[in-house]
């Protein structure tokens, strides 16, 4: 299995550009990150290159986070900066040659019904992968379970498979984050398998706590060993939050093959 670690997330003791070093430093070939407009891209890619490293994804901004944005995509009357954020995700990606793009769904607005936002959000995913395909990039929507954010629109992996198969679009993936599906509605290894076609990415972090693999409740190993014979030949992106540190949480590994 390939591991990507998460910048956002991971060594995080050190200041973003120096995080890049530290995850080569400890095996990792690939890394991946939420947000990246407040630093250059080239800055970013000098690291990328010095470190020989390349980058699975990022996400679009998510709007104005301490006003409660967490994406923009189901906001109708926000139709043009969602756009303009979505431009700029690609840009991003295009420059860093990073394959994949997270549009973050966000949540809905007051007053609209589930019909009306339901369109707008496949009419956004639409025009993000539209954008996507002429550069050869894919779209990735992820559930967010609805504890750590209620009413976020995307919630569930059948909602994302119904989003994924309306469009019909081959660059529109899931993105199928262990935690949240864990947190939301368990059954982690049948769903996944059930949703195979359709996904692009894995993230992995344990449950309670959003911690490294081993300091909960799932069986790591089993799943691991479900993922090894799907025949999912992608990343697993390490988006968990290091329990004792970023180095000392990386002993989860010396089981499975870091590439």
């Amino acid at each position: 299995m390939k591991f990507s670690a998460n910048l956002s997330i991971l060594f995080t003791e050190v200041p973003f550009l120096e995080r890049f070093k530290l995850a080569a430093a400890h095996g990792f070939k690939a890394v991946e990150f939420w947000f990246p407009y407040e630093w250059k891209a080239s800055d970013i890619q000098a690291e990328l290159s010095a470190n020989d490293l390349v980058l699975i994804g990022l996400n679009t901004a998510p709007g104005n986070a301490a006003a409660g944005d967490w994406g923009l995509t189901v906001q109708r009357d926000r139709q043009a900066e969602f756009r303009d954020g979505v431009h700029l995700a690609f840009e991003y990606a295009s420059a860093l040659n990073c394959g994949n793009v997270h549009v973050m769904a966000g949540f809905p607005e007051a007053g609209t019904s589930h019909e009306q936002t339901e369109q707008v959000y496949q009419d956004n995913i639409r025009y993000a992968a539209g954008h996507a395909a002429t550069l050869g990039k894919n779209v990735l929507i992820e559930p967010l379970n609805p504890i750590d954010r209620p009413g976020y629109w995307l919630s569930r992996q059948s909602h994302a498979r119904s989003v994924v198969e309306a469009l019909g679009l081959p660059n529109v993936k899931i993105m199928f984050d262990v935690y949240h599906v864990q947190m939301t509605e368990g059954r982690i290894a049948s769903t996944l398998l059930a949703n195979l076609p359709h996904i692009g990415h894995i993230q992995i972090a344990d449950v309670p706590g959003r911690g490294e693999p081993g300091t909960g409740e799932i069986n790591y190993p089993y799943l691991f060993d479900v993922i090894e014979k799907s025949g999912y030949s992608g990343w697993i992106g390490c988006e968990y939050k290091p329990v004792s540190g970023s180095i000392q949480g990386l002993s989860w590994m010396a089981r499975h093959k870091v590439g």
